[in-house]
């Protein structure tokens, strides 16, 4: 692997574990603090991801205009991190949604690049096991943070702004890293003038594959709702506030190690098997959720949830590497976030009401029929 790939893994290890420092709990401010409802949870959470998404697709855009990923994902890092100051201050649920917002948008402003940038430096050939020693760093990142989180929750006696003002320190780290260690990837091709490619005809250079691959991923991806739910369950379970954020301990715990893995399987086997099995086992981790009557089926579920995320997250990277024109990569990872978001919004606001009116068992089974669905969908023959 170049070391432009490790960096950016490290990049995203200090940034993500920051950000699983306030994911972890955000969802307890709200509920236990401000007095939110967990459908309002949902909205927060998933209008934070849509925004992210919907960013994506510009800032993609704009990196292939200008043939340059790095310093537009060092802005969007930068302005995650100065997102974080913002939390420890939040007295309503307004002024957390803000801030949710702007580390959001943060990332929608890196996301596409960084993503464009791994590809432009790997061949096609090991794609799949760069996006995840890459996404793998991430997700170690979101084994400390969380750790972190219940460590300083049990220093403060469960007192959350100094935990959130903890966060701030890995953010900065992590753009420090993204300036100093990233680089761009050097091209041999010469540097041409193209047009900006959120125009429909540059758009139909992505071609029919890319697009019906999306409309497939769109409809799987509509039960995997925010990760704010494996804690408010645990919670709901009998598992104290304090020890809450340890469901997503478990999910990243087990997704470290099998991400590269995951990702260099896809590399032999294809990609769809690898999803499909990934999807498959998101709706077991749905089903033990719904289940549950105590910690053990959440504990459960949430690493089950952990193998479906290394079996997915940096394969659908690939995928879209795969299916994207070169001069088109940004684009087309940001068309897929944006895919992604809006799925995930229209999750996250479903679960929430679907908690809040029929409870929590009722709503993680609903989320598995729905991934029945969608798997079986995305499964069936089709031509390309």
């Amino acid at each position: 692997m170049p070391r432009t790939i490790w960096m950016l893994g490290l990049t995203s290890l200090l940034m993500d574990g920051s950000s699983e420092i306030v994911h972890a709990v955000l969802p307890l401010l709200l509920v236990n603090g401000l007095g939110s409802s967990i459908f309002l949870v949902g909205i927060i959470d998933g209008l934070a991801e849509a925004t992210a998404s919907i960013t994506k697709i510009f800032s993609g855009a704009v990196s292939d205009h200008w043939q340059s990923r790095k310093w537009i994902a060092a802005f969007g890092y930068a302005l995650s991190a100065c997102s974080k100051a913002l939390f420890p201050i939040a007295a309503t649920p307004l002024a957390v949604f803000f801030g949710r917002f702007a580390d959001r948008l943060g990332k929608g402003i890196r996301g596409a690049p960084r993503d464009a940038l791994v590809a432009d430096w790997v061949a096609p050939e090991h794609r799949g096991y760069a996006y995840g020693v890459r996404q793998s760093m991430d997700n170690m990142g979101a084994v400390i943070g969380p750790l972190l989180a219940i460590l300083l929750l049990q220093l403060y006696a469960g007192d959350v702004t100094p935990v959130l003002w903890w966060a701030v320190v890995p953010a900065l780290l992590s753009v420090s890293v993204m300036m100093i260690g990233v680089e761009e990837a050097q091209t041999h091709e010469a540097r041409v003038k193209r047009p900006f490619p959120l125009r429909l005809s540059e758009l139909k250079q992505l071609g029919r594959a890319f697009w019906l691959a999306m409309g497939f991923l769109f409809i799987l991806l509509l039960p995997r709702f925010s990760e704010a739910f494996q804690i408010l369950r645990a919670q709901d379970v009998g598992v104290s506030a304090a020890w809450a954020p340890m469901a997503l301990v478990v999910m990243n715990l087990v997704s470290v190690p099998l991400t590269p893995l995951a990702g260099s399987w896809s590399d032999k086997v294809g990609r769809n098997k690898v999803i499909g099995l990934g999807f498959l086992l998101l709706i077991a981790s749905h089903v033990a959720m719904a289940l549950a009557a105590g910690p053990a089926l959440v504990w459960v579920g949430a690493a089950i949830w952990g193998v479906h995320l290394a079996l997915t997250q940096g394969i659908f990277s690939a995928l879209v590497a795969d299916h994207a024109p070169a001069h088109l990569r940004g684009t087309a990872f940001g068309v897929f976030n944006l895919s992604a978001g809006i799925a995930i919004f229209v999750g996250s606001a479903a679960m929430g009401y679907a908690w809040d009116q029929l409870g929590a068992g009722i709503a993680f089974a609903l989320a598995a029929a729905v991934n029945v669905l969608g798997l079986v969908l995305f499964l069936l023959p089709r031509k390309v």
